[in-house]
């Protein structure tokens, strides 16, 4: 009998020491240690009024329980439950901490149900960055496609160069980028080859143009270019270069649909990829192959690994473009 006892005092004292080493380590860090497990078990503990129903509504062993209420007091510096023959009850700053606790709750088990929810649905958000060109003529096919097959995928596209999208793919801010090719090699990224786009001359029609332009025809006449930040500008003045020539543009943008308004109304020439699906250009404007030939090649850059079904269905959906 006397052996019984020691040893029930030698287990509550290396139990005492257990809550002794574990608060010391929460003064180091406090906000790691304020969990969700905690604060469960302390309004459970308050709505039943006592440990051990306590214990035995969450399938814990008493001492955990009791390790848990503990916790939070040395944690907080209050004690946030009077224990009493007749049953347990909150402090004053136990009621406060068991209302706010409550509302948490609620909102972690909330979230827990809608993200359950949409890996069963196989929804979800996917974050996408591309060009102007893109987002306007081809991005919209896959889009339909996509939410044909798959109307519960959010796809939330924004406008960005190339070495942003890949800059925001490695960050982790955009699951999807559509860049221009080729790319430096991305620790953690992919980049697939997509689409292959000719680059043709718009052109105002007054100009009267020849059916081919070149180099130097162009590198005469007043330009509008795209912004150097991108790829295709760094590609338009290769081109040149080849033959000799480095225009100054008149001006520099990068939206599309702008350069062709300025060509339309006379204030020069552009070098543009001539997208599928775009609309015939305005009248205006003529339309004139480039010799030697140029192109931008896309492409569709993404997280190595993925476990996200939306995006991988994002990703499929574009990748049956590719060619077409």
């Amino acid at each position: 009998m006397h052996r019984t006892e020691c040893a029930g005092q030698l287990n509550l004292t290396n139990y005492a020491f257990r809550i002794h080493e574990a608060t010391r380590a929460e003064r180091a860090d406090p906000m790691r240690e304020l969990n969700l497990d905690r604060l469960r078990t302390l309004l459970t503990v308050a709505d039943l009024g006592s440990f051990a129903k306590a214990a035995k509504a969450l399938h814990l062993a008493p001492p955990t329980v009791t390790l848990h209420v503990a916790q939070l007091e040395t944690l907080l510096g209050a004690r946030l439950l009077h224990r009493a023959p007749a049953g347990v009850t909150a402090t004053a700053a136990g009621g406060l901490l068991i209302d706010k606790a409550r509302r948490l709750l609620a909102e972690a088990d909330d979230l827990l149900q809608a993200v359950q929810g949409q890996i069963a649905s196989r929804g979800g958000r996917v974050r996408l960055g591309a060009s102007t060109g893109a987002l306007a003529h081809l991005l919209p096919r896959a889009l339909e496609a996509l939410t044909a097959q798959h109307p519960e995928i959010d796809v939330q596209v924004a406008v960005m160069t190339s070495e942003e999208a890949l800059a925001r793919l490695a960050a982790g801010s955009l699951d999807i980028g559509i860049v221009a090719l080729p790319q430096p090699a991305v620790r953690g990224l992919r980049v697939q080859a997509w689409r292959q786009e000719p680059v043709q001359a718009f052109i105002p029609a007054a100009w009267q143009p020849p059916r081919q332009v070149t180099p130097a025809w162009l590198a005469a006449r007043p330009l509008i270019a795209n912004d150097r930040a991108t790829r295709l500008s760094r590609q338009t003045a290769e081109w040149f270069a080849a033959a000799g020539e480095r225009p100054q543009p008149r001006i520099e943008l990068n939206y599309n649909d702008a350069i062709k308004s300025l060509v339309a109304a006379g204030y020069g020439a552009a070098l543009l990829p001539h997208e599928a699906g775009a609309p015939t250009p305005d009248e205006r404007i003529s339309m004139r192959p480039l010799k030697p030939a140029l192109s931008r090649a896309l492409g569709i850059a993404h997280r190595a690994r993925s476990d996200d079904e939306a995006t991988e269905a994002t990703l499929r959906a574009l990748l049956e473009m590719r060619g077409r």
